[in-house]
């Protein structure tokens, strides 16, 4: 699925992010299992990772990036729509994350739900939201993504338990003067489903004492197969949209892909051909956060002064599903009001 704009012009008028206090280290990490800090590193480039506290669930970590991204573009959360929190953890199956956001928001007429497409999600949901501001079905959305993947990992595997972190970030869609998403392009090829997933807990597999002994409950991949899933979709997608919008590499001013692997970053810069500098990197500090990944890198790039107005945005995701997903976005600053 690949469009432009429609000739509505939407961008995103506010961003906040949020991690958990617990900073665990690759050292920390080698004294519950077998591995060490180089091992770590020379394959993910992920050096620490931020770990949610035990009573801390999704919508604990959602919410001030929430109310972050609401300052941030003057708005409070009765002025709030729509609420789509992308996330494969939950706080629990319903209600959903967003109808409880929407209630200690404030935000008490908006359409909320939850989203689920992985580590995609947060581009599946920018893409929804935007449709449905276009469509003028709402006039002002607040797009969270979130997950806190510790929760579902198995700690004595290391080919999982290194990579993941919790974290979450959100931004508040707005009609705008000019600028804005110039398009979207997402994609889901179901057959790769076994690659990386979680065996129970849904119906086809509900909660047992058996499942829970067998450890069904935790986050399987096959880490080969989806490395080589990645380093593919994550070029394909970002030049399909590219194309789509009549843009080249040449055009974009900052890169935000997914934050899964410094190597499956490198792969994809260097193949799409776009410089070092242009790349936001941050998963040597919150390791893979999934639906937070692509939020939380662009709170970084805004703190250190790269996003600013003009500047032509690409960001691409990729997931469980398998989904991927690319945006493309001339920055703006505020919205119409």
């Amino acid at each position: 699925m690949i469009g432009t704009a429609n000739g509505v012009a939407i961008s995103v008028t506010g961003l906040g992010s949020h991690v958990p206090e617990r900073v665990v280290t690759n050292d920390d990490l080698a004294e519950q299992m077998d591995t060490s800090d180089e091992w770590i590193r020379e394959r993910t480039g992920i050096r620490e990772r931020r770990i949610a506290a035990p009573e801390e669930a999704l919508s604990d970590l959602c919410l001030p990036a929430a109310r972050e991204a609401l300052e941030d573009a003057g708005l409070d959360g009765s002025n709030i729509d729509l609420i789509i929190v992308a996330t494969v953890t939950p706080d629990m199956a319903f209600p959903s994350t967003g109808a409880i956001l929407a209630d200690e928001l404030g935000a008490g007429d908006a359409a909320a739900y939850d989203l689920s497409a992985g580590c995609t999600g947060f581009m599946y949901a920018l893409a929804q939201g935007y449709g449905m501001l276009a469509g003028g079905l709402a006039q002002r959305a607040l797009i969270v993504g979130g997950d806190v993947l510790s929760k579902i990992l198995d700690w004595s595997d290391r080919g999982t338990a290194v990579l993941f972190g919790d974290g979450a970030g959100a931004v508040v869609l707005e009609r705008v003067a000019d600028g804005g998403f110039l398009g979207f392009e997402l994609g889901a090829d179901g057959s790769g489903g076994p690659q990386l997933y979680l065996p129970a807990g849904g119906s086809r597999a509900p909660a047992t004492a058996e499942s829970v002994a067998e450890h069904l409950h935790f986050v399987k991949m096959n880490g080969r197969e989806v490395f080589k899933f990645a380093t593919r979709v994550l070029v394909t997608s970002a030049e399909a949209v590219l194309t789509e919008c009549g843009r080249t590499i040449d055009d974009v001013d900052v890169y935000v892909p997914h934050q899964a692997n410094v190597r499956i970053i490198e792969h994809a810069r260097q193949r799409l051909g776009i410089p070092e500098e242009k790349t936001v990197i941050d998963v040597d500090r919150y390791g893979n956060t999934s639906s937070g990944s692509i939020p939380l890198a662009l709170a970084d790039a805004k703190a250190d002064g790269r996003l600013r107005a003009g500047q032509l945005v690409l960001m691409t995701g990729m997931g469980a599903g398998l989904t991927w997903g690319s945006g493309l976005i001339e920055w703006t600053n505020g919205g119409t009001g």
